[in-house]
């Protein structure tokens, strides 16, 4: 019985752990700053978090999950850039202005959920497709991309 406590907590410990380390930045100046220092590449989210079902899936099911967490702690620079539809989710005019300005260059079709991942100077290296099955699946998408 100690034994499978040990396991459980050692377990919890480190998907606790995983979700504490992930953070997704709002500032594409931050996020290439970050990836030219890291030599990583950044994943972009455009999302409606209030409003878009599929967005509020992929970020539950799939960026939530200790796989994702795990994965993009080591590969990624990540860069949420979300349009809420709600009055009390409003973003900063500021906020707002960045998102538009960055979605007139990574997603002029307006299309959410929407996640791209560029390089440390902005170039796009590739499309995730939504949905994917498994987050497995998800993250060997990333990798075939993210070389």
């Amino acid at each position: 019985m100690r034994i499978l406590l040990f396991i459980f907590s050692i377990t919890l410990a480190v998907q606790l752990s995983a979700q504490e380390k992930t953070e997704w930045l709002s500032d594409m100046q931050t996020a290439k700053k970050e990836a030219a220092t890291s030599q990583k590449n950044i994943l972009i989210s455009f999302s409606g978090s209030d409003w878009c079902g599929n967005c509020i899936r992929l970020d539950k099911e799939f960026f939530q999950s200790a796989e994702f967490q795990n994965y993009s702690n080591e590969h990624l620079i990540l860069l949420k850039l979300d349009f809420p539809a709600k009055k009390a989710n409003k973003l900063s005019a500021s906020q707002t202005e960045h998102n538009d300005k960055w979605a007139e260059v990574y997603n002029k079709n307006g299309s959410f959920p929407l996640t791209i991942l560029i390089d440390k100077d902005g170039k796009q290296l590739g499309v995730m497709k939504f949905p994917l099955t498994t987050v497995a699946a998800y993250i060997g998408s990333l990798k075939s991309i993210n070389k």
